[in-house]
C-alpha cells in the first residue's frame, strides 16, 4: 500500500520521499521533498520537516550548504528531479 498525505486538494499518494538531514545544535530534525500523486494523476512537491520520523507542518528553512545535499541527491530520485528542473 501506497503512504498518503493529506493536502489542500484532498488525499494523495507519496511517490518519492527525499529526505535531506540536518542539525541546529543539539537538535537533530530532517527537511522532506516528497513527490505525491493526487487522485486526477495531478503530480505535487511538497516541502516538509520532520522530527523523528514525523512531518510537521511550518516553514521548512534549508542552509545553501542544505540545498547543495539536495541537488546531490536527486540523482537518486528521478521523479522528484523531474518535477525540480527549472
Amino acid at each position: 500500500m501506497t503512504a498518503k498525505a493529506a493536502t489542500p486538494w484532498g488525499q494523495a499518494s507519496i511517490l518519492e520521499e527525499l529526505p535531506v538531514q540536518q542539525r541546529a545544535g543539539d537538535k537533530r530534525f530532517a527537511s522532506v521533498v516528497q513527490l505525491l500523486e493526487s487522485a486526477s494523476g495531478e503530480r505535487l512537491v511538497r516541502f516538509a520537516y520532520s522530527t523523528d520520523g514525523t512531518a510537521r507542518r511550518g516553514p521548512v528553512t534549508l542552509r545553501a550548504r542544505d540545498i547543495e545535499k539536495l541537488r546531490q541527491a536527486l540523482g537518486k530520485h528521478p521523479g522528484l528531479e523531474e518535477a525540480l528542473r527549472f
